[in-house]
Formats: C-alpha cells, structure tokens, sequence
C-alpha cells in the first residue's frame, strides 16, 4: 500500500473527497516531521511511537576506490510499533 492507496481508503470511509484526505495526510506527516525535527516524540495510541535519535559519526569506507570516508554524526528518525499494533499483525 502506499500513500495513495492510504489516502482512497481514508476518504472512501469517512465520506469526504480524496483531496481532503490527501490533505489531512499531508497535514499528519508535516506535523509528524516537525516534531522530530524539534526533537520531541510523536506517540499514536494503536500504532507507535516516532522519535528522533543522535546516530554517532563513524567511518565508512568508499565501495568503488576502498578509501576510509568519515561519516558525519546524524539525527535520525526511529519508529516502534505498539504492542496492540504488534499484536494485530501476529
């Protein structure tokens, strides 16, 4: 399923247009993304939690010449999934 397909079931249950859909979509994931990019945590009951984590700097290496390549520290967003979610899909 992606985000269309998310978007024709949304409208098609609460009776309004598939452009409001899409909105409230857009809306959820601007919202979303503005928190994580504030550093607080996003929790929906039934579905998960969204954080944001400092993933650390490392080295990495170049696949085409081998060279070591220092890879920069990096906020990062995290999702876990509910146990009623976890649940729901055993």
């Amino acid at each position: 399923m992606n985000k269309m397909d998310l978007v024709d079931r949304i409208a098609e249950s609460c009776g309004c247009t598939k452009a409001d859909a899409e909105r409230m979509m857009d809306k959820v994931i601007d919202e979303v993304t503005t928190s994580l990019k504030k550093g607080e945590e996003v929790a929906i009951a039934g579905l998960g939690k969204f954080v944001s984590k400092m993933r650390a700097g490392r080295t990495g290496r170049n696949p085409r010449t081998g060279a070591a390549v220092q890879i920069p520290a990096m906020r990062v967003p995290k999702f876990s999934a509910s146990k009623t979610l976890k649940d729901a899909v055993k």
